[in-house]
């Protein structure tokens, strides 16, 4: 057995990935209830994960709970994810190369005037359905990023085009 603290860049958030909790008394459960992070933190329990491959799948103990959180989006990782937890500062507007705007989804050039960066899509997104915007960001497109030059030639930042569903953004 394998431990995921000694895998850098352990793919927690991987979607074909399968997470085993075994309790003290030897009962397994698949997902883990909510809850785990605490029952593995108090000993009662242990979290496994099983990496699938190609010809052989490896079984790894999760051995820092806080990761596992972190890579999940349960507990909060500016680090990672790029975005501070407050209510963000954004600038938006439709996209110069949106060819749809009545679509559902359309490209929204977006630009975090907080200072954050996007490194985690899904962590934005949650955010921005959470917070005053009420945006429904697809996560399963990417984002595509450019950077902002100010009249001087001074970078500015960036701007993210995003795909939001067109219902959210009024």
């Amino acid at each position: 057995m394998r431990y995921a603290s000694h895998s850098p860049d352990f793919p927690y958030d991987l979607s074909t990935m399968c997470y085993l909790e075994v309790a003290a008394d030897g009962t397994v459960q698949s997902p883990p209830p909510d809850g785990v992070a605490g029952r593995v933190r108090s000993g009662d329990s242990r979290l496994y994960a099983v990496w699938p491959g190609k010809y052989r799948s490896d079984l790894f103990l999760i051995d820092d709970v806080d990761d596992y959180e972190k890579a999940l989006g349960i507990q909060h990782d500016p680090v990672r994810t790029g975005l501070e937890d407050h209510e963000h500062r954004i600038s938006w507007q439709l996209s110069a190369d949106e060819r749809n705007p009545g679509a559902t989804y359309v490209f929204v050039d977006t630009t975090l005037d907080c200072g954050c960066e996007i490194k985690d899509l899904k962590a934005f997104a949650r955010q921005a359905r959470e917070q005053q915007l009420g945006w429904d960001v697809a996560t399963t497109g990417g984002v595509s990023t450019s950077i902002r030059f100010g009249a001087d030639g001074t970078r500015q930042g960036l701007t993210y085009t995003l795909r939001v569903r067109r219902k959210s953004l009024d």
